[in-house]
């Protein structure tokens, strides 16, 4: 199976779906990581946050500990747009890998890039027989995602948490808030379907 992950910026796609991918690679299966901008930024008073290498070199870290290959799409942070080019490098990364199966955030999110880049990619992967959203934050939204497709990662959290940890920029401002929080969520996951860890995600598209 052919699978590719969808995330806006370095991070993202570790703390949304960190765990399936892990687990999606350890079965065999060919793992791509599309990761849309450059992910560097800046406090509103111009001092820099996360540089544009730093943001880079950590998230080869955490794709090569997922067991995944990278692809960098080195668009602006802050700056998606649902456009032709975003929806272009879409849909020529799908054809080219054969995707089967595509996680991607979800388009009540409300961060702006994540919007830009789940609606570019439904629009993109409409042929692609399977698609599950997911959640890489914790804001609250008028359009929270609505789990309804679930992944076991009991034997998986610990790659998930090295995958994580490996953002070491990231993970020295909001680190030991990003672990508790989707810590619990895959573990309160777990619990409703009695196994556990779990992952949750939004299916847009299942077919078998």
């Amino acid at each position: 199976m052919n699978v590719l992950a969808i995330g806006a910026h370095f991070d993202d796609i570790e703390l949304g779906c960190g765990g399936a991918l892990a687990k999606h690679a350890a079965n065999g299966d060919h793992v791509t990581v599309f990761v849309a901008t450059r992910s560097g930024y800046v406090s509103p008073d111009g001092v820099v946050i996360r540089g544009d290498e730093d943001a880079e070199k950590e998230g080869r870290k955490a794709v090569e500990i997922l067991g995944a290959k990278l692809v960098c799409g080195g668009l602006e942070t802050l700056s998606l747009e649902f456009t032709d080019d975003l929806n272009a490098k879409l849909v020529h990364l799908i054809e080219e890998e054969n995707i089967d199966i595509i996680y991607t955030h979800h388009t009540g999110d409300v961060h702006h890039d994540h919007i830009a880049l789940a609606k570019a990619t439904l629009h993109a992967a409409r042929h692609v027989p399977r698609i599950l959203t997911y959640a890489s934050n914790w804001y609250l939204s008028d359009q929270p995602l609505v789990q309804n497709f679930f992944v076991d990662i009991t034997d998986y959290w610990d790659k998930k948490e090295a995958a994580i940890r490996a953002h070491e920029t990231e993970f020295a401002r909001a680190g030991k808030d990003w672990l508790t929080y989707f810590k619990n969520e895959d573990v309160n996951n777990g619990f409703r379907c009695k196994v556990g860890m779990a992952e949750g995600f939004h299916c847009v598209k299942w077919l078998n």
